[in-house]
């Protein structure tokens, strides 16, 4: 098994994660300014680690 596979694999996880949360975040807000920077910071890092996480996996060759 390879640890950068294994690496971006849960990057990529906590990517989803992030930006699920970042959706479910949306969908109920008011529009107030804190509302609007938690939703940011959930939505730029869930977006930064799922294409970092994407990006592992994709340059990672398999050497068995």
């Amino acid at each position: 098994m390879n640890i950068k596979r294994i690496f971006g694999a849960l990057l990529t996880v906590l990517g989803i994660i992030g930006l699920i949360v970042a959706a479910v975040l949306f969908a109920g807000t008011r529009g107030g300014t804190s509302d609007f920077k938690v939703l940011a910071t959930y939505g730029i890092l869930g977006l930064i680690f799922f294409i970092s996480g994407i990006g592992l996996i994709r340059t990672t060759k398999d050497e068995s």
